[in-house]
């Protein structure tokens, strides 16, 4: 079958690293250490009902990295152009200064694209995908690509592990824990659901953000004010999750919603299936 592989192509790290279940708390990780960015945040809060929405804001940032993962290069322009339409209509105020700014200053884009892709990487390669250091730059290099779409320069994205090193350590002096963040933490330990959820939120739930929170850095930790275990414990827990969630069949767990990867398989055929023993091909 000869159909459009998009953007990145079964044969990226991307491809086959996106299709891991551990994503989904790859991704609460990324919305922790996105909320400390001061004005970051607040552009989030004054452009979005996250609080009642916070459900489908999830489903839209997934849909999206599915469209541009697994969707073809037409599909991911197309996201990709209107995230950054939309970011250009909207600004902000911030908390400290009163200073009106965009929300798609580059220094915002890049801290929320950084964050992101940091969390999907180092949550996977922590929970046992396997990934060389050289991959795993790959991978960081790949999303140059991803960053264009939201409006960066991709001669300005960390292309590699030492590259994102440098840029956290250069940006932590402007991190910080406000109202916030603090907002996002109660919503992300105690999001609101029906009545009769509020068990399995209280079992199932909180017990995914208690370990996203607990895969963040220590200097975040120390930011939120809330301590964390011992990493050889955060570590051995997130292998023990990611080899409780990778026993799902795949077919399976593909089969919800947005089913962005099945659309690829079917476009592609059966070899675009990602896998993580495909990532050295």
């Amino acid at each position: 079958m000869g159909g459009d592989p998009g953007l990145f192509t079964p044969d990226s790290v991307t491809w086959q690293l996106h299709g891991d279940p551990m994503m989904w708390v790859a991704g609460i990780r990324a919305l922790y250490l996105q909320a400390l960015h001061p004005r970051a945040v607040r552009g989030v809060m004054e452009n979005s009902d996250f609080r009642r929405d916070a459900w489908g804001r999830l489903m839209r940032t997934a849909n999206f990295v599915g469209t541009t993962t697994y969707g073809t290069t037409e599909a991911a322009e197309r996201a990709g152009a209107r995230v950054r339409k939309i970011h250009s209509m909207l600004a902000a105020t911030d908390p400290d200064t009163g200073e009106r700014y965009g929300v798609d200053e580059p220094e915002l884009l890049l801290w929320v694209h950084c964050a992101e892709i940091d969390s999907y990487l180092h949550v996977l390669r922590r929970s046992g995908f396997p990934l060389t250091d050289a991959q795993a730059d790959r991978y960081l290099a790949e999303h140059r690509v991803s960053a264009r779409l939201v409006g960066l320069d991709p001669a300005a994205v960390p292309a590699d592990r030492a590259e994102l090193a440098a840029y956290f350590q250069q940006v932590r002096p402007r991190l910080a824990v406000g109202a916030d963040a603090r907002a996002v933490d109660d919503f992300l330990l105690r999001p609101p659901t029906h009545p009769l959820l509020t068990p399995a939120r209280e079992v199932l739930w909180r017990r995914v953000a208690h370990l996203a929170y607990a895969s963040l850095p220590p200097y975040a930790h120390e930011l939120y004010g809330r301590p964390a275990p011992e990493p050889a414990v955060v570590t051995r827990r997130l292998r023990a999750t990611g080899t409780l969630l990778r026993c799902v069949p795949a077919r399976l767990r593909w089969q919800l919603p947005p089913k962005h990867i099945l659309r690829a398989m079917a476009r592609l055929g059966p070899h675009a299936r990602p896998a993580p023993y495909k990532v050295g091909y």
